[in-house]
């Protein structure tokens, strides 16, 4: 059975990747070519309960949004269509910035919760004394 510290852990660790796939699609949002001469599509990590009951979360897959492509006119572009139009990565900046909001504070609720049982550890420690 995981402790409250292995659980705020694992928990800190699945945000750090979450945060990680979401800098990553927001550094891409205008990578008209991925290298596989498609736009950039956006990823996100799918977290799950460990299996054994209440002991934390972990990444279960690192996945792509399989979205469409938004459509931008742009006739100058190297990627242009015939009829102007360059496919675009399917990444919105206001949601990565939500889930960037949301990462950042799950993370920091579970650093929270590891300090606070420090801080219980150490008063069981001082009466101990």
């Amino acid at each position: 059975m995981f402790g409250p510290v292995d659980i705020a852990l694992s928990g800190m660790k699945a945000q750090t990747k979450q945060m990680e796939a979401i800098a990553s699609n927001v550094a891409n949002a205008r990578t008209t070519d991925a290298g596989d001469g498609q736009p950039y599509r956006r990823i996100e990590a799918i977290m799950r309960a460990n299996e054994d009951g209440i002991s934390g979360v972990e990444i279960e897959e690192m996945t792509q949004d399989t979205g469409e492509f938004e459509m931008l006119y742009d006739p100058g572009h190297p990627k242009a269509n015939a009829q102007g139009y360059v496919a675009m990565p399917n990444v919105k900046l206001p949601v990565e910035m939500m889930n960037m909001t949301l990462a950042s504070r799950t993370y920091q609720a579970n650093a929270a919760i590891m300090k606070r049982y420090q801080e219980v550890v150490n008063a069981a420690l001082e009466l101990l004394r």
